[in-house]
């Protein structure tokens, strides 16, 4: 049986973060407003996919939104914050331009601390997704096989 067609779960070893960032296109007609903003993500994450070590897990996007597994709020807030990434320079461009641009496009994100086997989750008859995609896919069976059961038969942090 393929992986797309089993019942799974996935595992990630200790504590990670979750990180949605998203846009909203404020005024569609002010294209220099917020082209410059979609074009940045997409290097930000080809840079870290190349370097694993700042600590990105796995991404996906849906829409204007990017939901990012990190492996801890250290890591992001290091990457966030560094000069010689592509993140800080991207953001002073953004705060700078909307400004001048009348609020034609905005930016919001939430960040969530998640302790070791305090989630739970499933997939079926889907390809890697999600959590998924950053940590590593189990069978769902035996005592992963209900919500409740994985809560409490997580694997704790290493």
């Amino acid at each position: 049986m393929t992986p797309a067609l089993q019942r799974l779960t996935a595992e990630i070893d200790g504590d990670f973060v979750v990180f949605l960032i998203g846009m909203r296109i404020n005024h569609p007609w002010k294209v220099r407003s917020w082209w410059p903003v979609i074009q940045a993500m997409p290097r930000m994450l080809r840079e870290l996919q190349t370097q694993p070590e700042l600590g990105l897990l796995g991404s996906h996007s849906s829409g204007l939104t990017q939901v990012q597994y990190w492996r801890s709020m250290a890591h992001l807030h290091r990457y966030a914050t560094s000069r010689e990434h592509a993140h800080l320079p991207a953001w002073r461009a953004f705060t700078q331009g909307a400004r001048a641009a009348g609020g034609a496009v905005g930016i919001w994100h939430e960040t969530y601390q998640v302790t070791a086997g305090a989630y739970e989750t499933v997939y079926v008859n889907m390809p890697p997704t999600g959590l998924g995609r950053a940590g590593t896919l189990i069978p769902a069976t035996g005592p992963r096989q209900t919500a409740q059961r994985r809560l409490t038969t997580a694997t704790p942090a290493r």
